[in-house]
């Protein structure tokens, strides 16, 4: 499951991405681990997307993520989130069992449970992470040869700029912002697996198709 993309709270600078300990290796028949990172604006989402709607194939599926805040209209617990007390969130965090997790507002927590990705692997699903270059850096150290890590990049910082101009959807300021954060996002691009430039939609696509239907033949 999909949700707003959140910072890990494994945090390193540019030099020192955490020490975070070794995931087990996959059993045959289990899933994959899918990472895509990029700055905002690359068209990391929309390559995500494009993904998991034209190539069922692919067994793609966003992890589960565990969450403290209440179900909403017909969400299921497992199916949408799994819903926890805060109390039970933090018991997991001090135990160690959350791959990441954020506290995105007071007492409100989302995350991604270890024994989640397991769960879903065990399922034969191919799990999708959508998050931060940070993000991506420690889920791949954690899981090694299990993941596969695609880096979207833009063809240049002035056409990033370009395109968060063209949405229409940010203050000149907060692209500023947004800017400056990617040029420093674009220096963690040779600690993924492969470097995808999207100065092409459709080129960007193919490509990470290629590269996700490679790594899951192996």
């Amino acid at each position: 499951m999909f949700f707003p993309p959140f910072y890990y709270m494994i945090m390193a600078d540019n030099n020192n991405i955490s020490n975070t300990p070794s995931a087990a290796p996959a059993q045959q028949g289990e899933g994959r681990l899918l990472i895509f990172s990029a700055p905002s604006g690359s068209g990391k989402s929309t390559i995500v997307k494009w993904l998991m709607e034209q190539h069922p194939e692919l067994r793609l599926a966003f992890s589960v993520s565990a969450t403290t805040r209440a179900p909403r209209g017909t969400e299921r617990n497992g199916v949408e989130y799994l819903f926890l007390s805060e109390q039970e969130f933090r018991a997991k965090i001090a135990a160690g069992e959350f791959l990441e997790h954020e506290e995105v507002y007071p007492g409100r927590f989302y995350g991604t449970l270890k024994e989640q990705v397991e769960t879903q692997c065990r399922k034969g699903e191919n799990v999708v992470f959508d998050v931060d270059v940070k993000g991506g850096c420690n889920i791949k150290q954690f899981y090694g040869d299990r993941a596969l890590s695609v880096f979207i990049q833009p063809p240049s910082v002035e056409e990033l700029r370009r395109r968060l101009v063209g949405r229409a959807t940010d203050a000149p300021e907060v692209i500023e912002q947004r800017l400056a954060k990617a040029s420093y996002e674009l220096t963690f691009a040779p600690r993924f697996d492969h470097i995808v430039v999207n100065d092409d939609l459709a080129t960007a696509e193919a490509e990470a198709y290629r590269l996700v239907s490679d790594f899951l033949k192996r």
